[in-house]
């Protein structure tokens, strides 16, 4: 089996695999806060013990695949990939994979992530595709019809945002992500909702227009992240949502090296 992770800045995703034929089905998926300072055997203790209840045990998973934004846990992932697993942990970035070409001025630059995703949008979906990712920042990543992935635009995520909304403004509190009747609202957090969601929707009906625009007007736009969902149900912008493209990607790139 293989375990996949996605270390985001804010949160990790783990996913176990099964190989089914020559790709892989995902059996079930986790989400945990990622901190930093999490040492190997934290790691290890919280990994075997979600497993536990997919009914997979440590000695069942033979890979790990890992996309990370957060250099810091990289160490300890290792070491809990030896220690709990027995495996060798391989690592996704834009050098370790050939399954995309990077055109961007700095490919080495290019967050895992984001190219994790891109690899799976275009298995599942063909080029052009524009992948929308909505977590701490909120992201579009541009596939050419030629199969590139020629670059990206990158904005404030919506939590971000509102954490900085309510940080810098005493009187006005956290609000739940969803939208109220219309775009007017007629209190304090009806309007900050309206403003929030219907914010967002606009931004991303934008930027998707203008990569079509630029890459093809039938290039499918493909959303993933936490928040996704939120955004999704109130434009025809995008296309699909995909909660697991990233994870769907580790496990085409490690298939895709004989895994």
């Amino acid at each position: 089996m293989l375990l996949a992770l996605d270390v985001g800045n804010t949160d990790t995703k783990l996913g176990i695999f099964e190989r089914h034929g020559g790709a892989y089905r995902l059996l079930k998926d986790w989400r945990m806060q990622t901190a930093r300072a999490r040492t190997a055997d934290e790691f290890g203790v919280l990994f075997t013990t979600m497993l536990r209840f997919a009914h997979v045990g440590p000695e069942a998973v033979d890979a790990i695949a890992i996309s990370s934004v957060v250099p810091q846990s990289d160490a300890a992932l290792t070491l809990a990939g030896r220690e709990y697993f027995g495996c060798e942990p391989s690592f996704f970035t834009a050098a370790s994979q050939t399954i995309i070409e990077v055109t961007t001025e700095r490919p080495k630059e290019l967050g895992s992530d984001l190219l994790a995703a891109a690899v799976a949008a275009k298995a599942a979906y063909g080029t052009p595709t524009i992948v929308l990712g909505f977590g701490t920042a909120t992201t579009f990543g541009a596939i050419s019809r030629e199969g590139e992935y020629i670059g990206n635009a990158i904005a404030p995520g919506i939590r971000t945002s509102i954490d900085a909304l309510v940080e810098r403004t005493a009187k006005l509190p956290q609000v739940a992500l969803e939208a109220p009747g219309g775009p007017i609202g007629r209190d304090t957090v009806s309007s900050m909702q309206a403003g929030i969601i219907f914010g967002f929707v606009g931004q991303t009906e934008a930027i998707v227009s203008r990569m079509r625009r630029a890459i093809g007007e039938d290039a499918r736009a493909v959303a993933t992240g936490g928040l996704a969902d939120v955004v999704a149900r109130h434009t025809q912008a995008i296309d699909a949502v995909e909660p697991h493209l990233v994870l769907q990607g580790l496990a085409i790139w490690h298939a895709s090296r004989g895994g």
